[in-house]
């Protein structure tokens, strides 16, 4: 269990390494990151780095919440104020003065009967109400990052115990994207870079996607993995409203032994895993498209 007493003493933003002012976007992307590094299904006999996936799953947590995160600015700020007036005193002065504050903490105490005020809390107090609030109503954002962790993970087993997964080079496979897009379209028929991201991400991680920087309707995309290459071009349409195509630039990669007698290079497991993301990216999608539109809309009421 991660002690509140232990982040109310570190810096849980270097922890995360990410700066102060860092988006809700940016923490999610160096929580990933670090948290998929000390993961315990990576690190089954290492408890250092099962303790360390706690602490950055609650850092993550504080820093999602609104509440949390001030209370915990208002902590840190508080700490280093302090610490800049201690380091300005020598030994013998910062006893004199830890034992100055120490008799008016008791004083204080004394004359309020040993309650305070809410308004007379100190950050380490309020941040402490935080920390044990977010502890009673538990974290779906948690649950949902790790469950995103959890299918990464295997993910990556499944490729490292499939044959010649290493051997796919993706330069040599890359595949060509278009849509209809007119020259002076200045929403390149309803397309960027982000909405592609969202639609070829689901079949797998991608090494490269760059838009056509001449031509609208036109971008290239490089898969990580060659299962996921082969189901983007066998499934992926693009937006409803204006479909895409995709295509292999050259040949198309050989297929495997194993697979070739089937005539294709994905498995049903393949299938049923690609229906299955479907499934749970529908309906994002079809939010996607209703933004877009309401967005395309409310452009042209302020146009005209």
């Amino acid at each position: 269990m991660v002690d509140v007493k232990k982040f109310s003493d570190i810096d849980i933003y270097g922890l995360l390494e990410v700066d102060i002012a860092a988006t809700e976007q940016e923490i999610r992307k160096a929580y990933r990151k670090k948290a998929l590094q000390c993961h315990p299904d990576k690190n089954p006999d290492n408890p250092k780095a099962a303790q360390l996936f706690q602490e950055l799953s609650k850092a993550l947590e504080i820093l999602m919440d609104v509440s949390a995160r001030t209370a915990y600015d208002r902590l840190l700020n508080a700490k280093k104020a302090a610490a800049l007036r201690t380091k300005q005193l020598d030994s013998k002065r910062q006893k004199l003065k830890a034992d100055l504050e120490e008799r008016e903490r008791q004083a204080k105490e004394s004359a309020t009967g040993g309650y305070k005020k809410a308004s007379s809390k100190t950050p380490e107090e309020l941040f402490q109400e935080e920390f044990e609030r977010l502890r009673k109503e538990g974290s779906k954002l948690i649950e949902e990052e790790q469950e995103l962790m959890r299918r990464q993970l295997k993910e990556e087993l499944r490729m490292m115990q499939t044959p010649n997964a290493s051997s796919w080079d993706s330069s040599q496979h890359r595949i060509k994207i278009r849509w209809k897009a007119e020259k002076n379209d200045t929403t390149n028929g309803g397309y960027t870079e982000e909405i592609l991201r969202k639609f070829l991400s689901k079949y797998g991680d991608l090494n490269a996607l760059v838009m056509s920087p001449k031509k609208h309707g036109s971008a290239l995309v490089e898969f990580r993995t060659k299962d996921a290459a082969e189901m983007a071009i066998s499934y992926e349409k693009g937006r409803l409203d204006n479909p895409c195509t995709l295509e292999w630039i050259g040949a198309a990669p050989a297929q495997g032994k194993s697979k070739a007698t089937a005539g294709s290079t994905i498995t049903d497991r393949d299938y049923e895993s690609l229906v299955l993301r479907q499934l749970r990216q529908a309906e994002e999608r079809k939010r996607l498209i209703e933004q877009m539109m309401k967005e395309e809309t409310e452009a042209e009421s302020s146009a005209q």
